[in-house]
């Protein structure tokens, strides 16, 4: 078989993630729409693995993915087809042929998110759709200081909703607040995230950063003491960023 690896970039402000399994599975997904067009193209019915899953309304910078086919086919010709067949808010920017053993979701070794934050009086109505706007500027450094606490290996079972997962221990390699005038960049990498796992450590911060939290309840809550968690930040604002191999 022919190992076909994906990078691409998506808007998933009008998707259900990238795919959406059990009970509330549907076909309004990223996956969905490559599988289609794929098996327009080939007539094969294929598998497609991805090097993160991102939940409903969140965005990619750059994502990866692989699937197989029986037959060979040139890299540009699948990724020339992807493109004229796929709705404009997903492009594919590289097609490769790669080793039959390449696996986007198990090869992963780390993964980056970053959230967009407008800080600005007024919301920017270009960037509205894509950065979540504060109305007032938040305390950057009690937010530096809580999300220290969430760095290195612990257990995140209280930063999702997933229900059924063998670990919810991660290891976050960094969590980097960066602002730039009005605007404000959340950064977190680690070596995998659970379901809903970056908007529950971002609206966590924001609400440090709001004086609705304090810095010594993320201390708490990454000690397994019992606190009432935050909501998770707003699905819009949040992309991911690389897939590291």
């Amino acid at each position: 078989m022919y190992n076909y690896r994906l990078q691409l970039q998506y808007d998933g402000g009008r998707y259900d993630g990238w795919v959406r399994m059990g009970k509330d599975s549907n076909s309004n997904t990223i996956e969905c729409k490559i599988k289609e067009i794929i098996q327009k193209m080939t007539g094969e019915d294929i598998d497609i693995y991805v090097g993160c899953r991102t939940e409903k309304g969140v965005h990619a910078l750059n994502q990866t993915a692989n699937f197989k086919l029986n037959d060979k086919y040139q890299p540009v010709e699948v990724k020339n087809y992807l493109n004229r067949y796929l709705p404009r808010d997903i492009a594919v920017n590289r097609v490769e042929l790669v080793d039959e053993r390449f696996h986007s979701q198990l090869n992963a070794r780390e993964k980056t998110y970053v959230y967009k934050i407008d800080m600005a009086n007024v919301a920017n109505v270009f960037t509205r759709k894509y950065a979540y706007h504060t109305f007032d500027i938040p305390d950057i450094k009690a937010m530096k200081q809580a999300a220290f606490y969430m760095i290195g290996k612990h257990d995140f079972k209280a930063f999702t909703t997933a229900k059924k997962s063998k670990s919810t221990v991660r290891d976050i390699k960094d969590v980097e607040i960066t602002t730039d005038g009005d605007s404000c960049e959340i950064r977190i990498t680690a070596d995998d995230f659970l379901h809903n796992m970056a908007r529950y450590m971002i609206g966590m911060l924001l609400d440090v950063g709001s004086g609705l939290k304090k810095v010594e309840d993320v201390e708490n809550i990454m000690a397994g003491k019992d606190v009432v968690m935050s909501l998770p930040a707003e699905s819009y604002g949040l992309f991911l960023e690389s897939v590291l191999y």
